[in-house]
């Protein structure tokens, strides 16, 4: 599922680093025992341990380089604020447990409404609160797969977003948006 919504670069990257870590584990499992019973033997155990780490951690390495889509955070930035309107739709996707916002620097003040999709397995809400805020300031909860809107008017300030079931916010579900 995770390859699914990386580009063709990146799925590329991570199967050649895999490919090789795979192919690295399968050859002195069962092709190098074979012409050499005793490996890798006293005198190599440090070489094959070493090589062995160097290439786990390569696994690592890929995974934290290649699987973050880059593309992403460009397109969450046309959606993010439109300009020339009073009011500004801002996408949020809802998981377990993180909430996650377009890439935003500063935002001018106005009316934005919140589009949050619930994208995790437990139902969640959206909170916003910061300095003079106007309207309606949390959702109900939303289920699995379900979105809500929530429409609200931001004056200078910082806003935390959170997600007020409880628990989640100390274990990660929560935001902060500049307005200025």
């Amino acid at each position: 599922m995770l390859l699914a919504g990386l580009s063709n670069g990146h799925v590329i990257g991570l199967s050649i680093v895999t490919a090789t870590f795979v192919g690295f584990a399968l050859v002195v499992s069962f092709l190098v025992p074979r012409r050499n019973p005793d490996f890798p033997g006293k005198a190599g155990i440090g070489v094959f341990a070493i090589v062995c780490i160097a290439l786990f951690a390569a696994q690592l390495v890929s995974i934290l380089v290649f699987g973050v889509e880059k593309s992403e955070a460009k397109g969450a930035e046309k959606t993010a604020a439109t300009q020339g309107t009073d009011r500004r739709t801002i996408q949020v996707k809802e998981t377990e447990f993180k909430i996650q916002l377009p890439v935003l620097k500063t935002v001018p003040p106005g009316q934005y409404t919140f589009v949050v999709q619930n994208a995790g397995k437990i139902p969640h809400n959206f909170a916003i609160t910061g300095p003079k805020l106007s309207g309606p300031t949390k959702t109900p909860m939303i289920a699995a797969g379900s979105s809500a809107k929530l429409t609200v008017s931001l004056e200078k300030g910082v806003y935390e977003i959170v997600c007020t079931v409880p628990g989640h916010k100390a274990l990660g579900m929560q935001a902060e948006i500049d307005v200025g």
